[in-house]
């Protein structure tokens, strides 16, 4: 092997390498939003070594499996997931209800729709449709 040279570097191709290159040697973090895992390597590449963080937010539609070189985690990288932004659900939503109460977090001006229960297929139309931001289904008494 040249000297100089890792064996994470050989596994670099595209847009990692040129990320690698741009930022003398790797990002301090990186991010996947859109779900795709041949980025979520591809950003786990393009990390530093040592303690480059590549954190993965996307939820995939088509191939849920991540592949990457184990080489890459022993060089000291890390990959995390995240789920609504890591909150707790149990812990963390009755302080998030608390907030919204106290006017501290502006929520409705993100409610696009108000719909019964009854309409419930045509939210996921208009999700799916993007046609709403936030759709609130009101549950019957």
């Amino acid at each position: 092997m040249e000297q100089g040279v890792k064996s994470c570097d050989l596994l670099l191709t595209g847009s990692a390498a040129v990320i690698k290159s741009i930022t003398s040697g790797g990002a301090d973090y990186a991010f996947e939003c859109v779900g795709d895992t041949g980025l979520i390597t591809t950003a786990l590449q393009s990390c530093s070594d040592g303690w480059g963080l590549t954190v993965t937010l996307g939820v995939p539609k088509v191939e849920p499996s991540v592949t990457a070189h184990y080489s890459l985690f022993l060089s000291g990288k890390t990959l995390k997931g995240t789920l609504i932004g890591g909150w707790k659900p149990k812990s963390d939503l009755p302080k998030l209800v608390d907030m919204y109460m106290r006017k501290e977090i502006p929520v409705d001006q993100f409610v696009t729709h108000n719909l019964h229960f009854a309409e419930i297929n045509k939210a996921f139309e208009l999700m799916n449709g993007g046609k709403c931001l936030r759709c609130v289904i009101h549950m019957p008494n």
